[in-house]
């Protein structure tokens, strides 16, 4: 075989396997683009008295995204949504998620539809720039209630499609009563789980609200890996005040009885996890952001 012939082979090779390469990249699944960011409840009294100013603290500390826990007749801490789109934008911040509670009464059994009232939220969420609608409650009617947790199951579904249509997904944020509520042989937790379609909506954990029920973080990432979406990442320490969640109250990041490094580790090797939102409830004396401003060194200490 000439010189020419062999460089002729190897070339035609190097092409063959490049164009496979190619081809592999063209059809595999899209990777998620990984977000670091603060649930607003962190600074809420901040945020209730001066959002521009909370939301400039947070921009000049390094913070990005950012997820609401206000949405009021709709507005977000008293703007409309296109008004707070732009003061976001402004500070180059982005709002990728929020919290927003969907009841029951939001589907209309009569027209077999969801709400105005529910429709104009999606709309709004769309407008401020969401890609996550997140619903951070379950009714007590409901828990208990199996033919109306079936029901409601659809319902999540249902949202699911409806946030679809609008270029966003729909999802479940858990406190603590999902564990310590029994439905049949298994929790609550497992039956949203079980009863939702992975396509259609997606699920936030809040590793600390479930400590003191038992949820633990590590075992339900090996137990359903790859549908918890979001993460609402933060640690615990035992009450002092006998408040809290269960005895827990929430601390800064590391400080706590948690394996936060190695939860987040998990989440993002088999969790599916691409949306880390960090959230400290209580400060042990601390300012809110003092508080935030060390959650978010530690998280780019850990990588992020």
């Amino acid at each position: 075989m000439n010189t020419s012939r062999r460089d002729f082979i190897k070339k035609t090779a190097l092409v063959v396997a490049g164009s496979a390469l190619l081809s592999d990249q063209l059809f595999a699944s899209p990777k998620k683009i990984e977000r670091l960011g603060l649930q607003l409840y962190s600074v809420r009294d901040a945020m209730g008295k001066d959002p521009k100013g909370s939301l400039k603290k947070l921009a000049d500390m390094g913070y990005i995204h950012v997820e609401h826990a206000n949405y009021i007749n709709r507005k977000f801490y008293g703007y409309t949504a296109k008004e707070f789109r732009k003061i976001i934008a402004d500070l180059d911040m982005q709002m990728p998620s929020g919290h927003t509670v969907m009841t029951a009464h939001d589907w209309d059994t009569s027209t077999n539809d969801f709400t105005d009232k529910w429709k104009y939220t999606i709309e709004d969420a769309a407008e401020v720039g969401q890609r996550y609608v997140i619903s951070p409650w379950l009714d007590e009617s409901l828990r208990k209630d199996m033919d109306g947790l079936k029901r409601f199951m659809d319902q999540f579904n249902k949202c699911g499609e409806l946030c679809k249509r609008s270029g966003m997904t729909f999802g479940y944020h858990n406190h603590n009563f999902e564990f310590s509520t029994m439905v049949g042989d298994s929790n609550l937790y497992d039956f949203i789980l079980k009863n939702t379609d992975p396509s259609l909506v997606a699920q936030q954990m809040d590793i600390g609200n479930m400590l003191g029920a038992g949820g633990i973080a590590l075992d339900l990432l090996k137990k359903y890996p790859g549908r918890f979406e979001l993460m609402h990442v933060k640690d615990e320490i035992k009450s002092t005040t006998g408040g809290g969640m269960d005895g827990y109250d929430s601390t800064i990041l590391g400080k706590g009885v948690m394996p936060v490094k190695d939860i987040v580790k998990a989440a993002r090797k088999m969790g599916g996890t691409s949306q880390f939102i960090i959230e400290q409830e209580s400060y042990q004396g601390m300012d809110p952001f003092d508080c935030v401003k060390i959650d978010l060194q530690t998280m780019k200490k850990w990588g992020f």
